[in-house]
């Protein structure tokens, strides 16, 4: 592409102002218009950057060669589709849809038609993930967890499609292999959906991963162990940072004996990490990562490649992510719960002699299958 990519964001909160502000530190893209329904928003973020305000995304179809949708989740599908079918490559804020068939939709339409579709899982350009590859392991096993303080915004979803989707498109990234098998379980604190939510997710290859997200959290956390034979690292996304303890050969391979070692077994603890277990810490610089993912995105519109993370890649996390949600919606609390002590909404069984508080409360709202 030989002219600047004219680029439009969608949706003008949070994100979309991040967006908005970034995308024109891109080489070879420029924004011309922000869109949000409601004015007041939108104008703010325009007069900021000096284009044009639309409240109607559909005006500005014919002047745009790329769009950027931060718009809220269920939104998501219904403008995506449309910008694809007049041709539009997209950068869509995770995640690509609320529902599994929408997203998958969505990527058979940006393949069919030949448009770049990216989608937000900003943590894939994070220095210690990208460092991660470095390491080249086989890993077997994965620990993530995920926290925030409440955020006050993105309350069209629960945690699991707002915190927990990172580290799963993180973990899906490392294997093609199908899932195996689900167990998740969540509670609500203060919005309708799971605030809390806990899931471990085994893999037709054996790969195991266990993931814990909350958004109601006093202290951040984003961190992620992966265990493997030759090793492990700790990734802390944060600071950025990456640990990585190496094995021996010699006890990868199981080529001595611990009791020959030392008339002390445990004594020899205090050597185990000079000898067989090389530790290392990289202390990474930090980068911005959704300016890095939006580089990315106009890259491959130029280069005609498929982004980091493609609406395969984003249909994909969507469709795990809604299995973990299923298994939560049927979380019995209680042996022998009725429909009201199952999910996340669940109400509290009364321990014996204690007195209702409420006599009537509304059963909790399922997610749409």
């Amino acid at each position: 592409m030989n002219r600047e990519l004219r680029v439009a964001v969608i949706g003008a909160g949070h994100l979309g102002r991040i967006h908005a502000k970034l995308i024109s530190q891109v080489d070879g893209a420029r924004l011309v218009a922000v869109c949000d329904p409601v004015q007041s928003a939108c104008q703010a973020v325009a007069d900021t950057h000096g284009v044009a305000a639309h409240t109607d995304y559909h005006d500005v179809i014919e002047d745009i060669d790329a769009a950027i949708i931060a718009a809220p989740t269920d939104y998501h599908a219904d403008i995506a589709s449309t910008l694809i079918k007049a041709g539009k490559h997209l950068m869509v804020e995770k995640p690509l849809a609320a529902e599994s068939d929408d997203a998958r939709r969505l990527a058979l339409m940006a393949s069919t038609r030949n448009v770049v579709l990216q989608v937000g899982h900003v943590e894939r350009f994070n220095p210690a993930f990208t460092a991660l590859e470095e390491f080249g392991v086989d890993v077997k096993y994965i620990e993530a967890t995920r926290a925030s303080r409440f955020p006050g915004r993105c309350l069209d979803v629960g945690v699991v499609m707002d915190l927990m989707i990172h580290d799963l498109d993180l973990v899906l990234s490392l294997t093609q292999s199908a899932v195996r098998s689900i167990s998740a379980s969540g509670i609500s604190v203060v919005s309708d959906h799971e605030d809390i939510a806990e899931a471990r997710i085994e893999f037709e290859c054996g790969m195991v991963a266990n993931l814990k997200a909350s958004r109601v959290s006093p202290l951040p956390a984003r961190d992620m162990t992966l265990f493997s034979p030759a090793g492990f690292a700790q990734i802390d996304f944060g600071k950025p940072s990456l640990a990585t303890v190496r094995a021996s050969e010699t006890l990868s391979t199981r080529q001595f004996d611990l009791n020959e070692q030392t008339e002390n077994p445990l004594g020899y603890a205090d050597t185990l990490f000079g000898e067989h277990l090389q530790c290392e810490v990289n202390e990474l610089q930090p980068r911005n990562a959704i300016l890095d993912e939006l580089h990315d995105f106009v890259i491959s519109i130029d280069s005609g490649s498929s982004p980091v993370v493609d609406g395969s890649a984003g249909a994909r996390a969507v469709k795990v992510a809604g299995s973990i949600l299923d298994t939560i919606d049927d979380r019995a609390w209680y042996s022998y719960a009725g429909a009201d002590e199952r999910g996340p909404l669940a109400i509290p069984r009364r321990r014996v002699g204690q007195p209702a508080k409420r006599e009537e409360i509304a059963t909790p709202t399922r997610r749409a299958a």
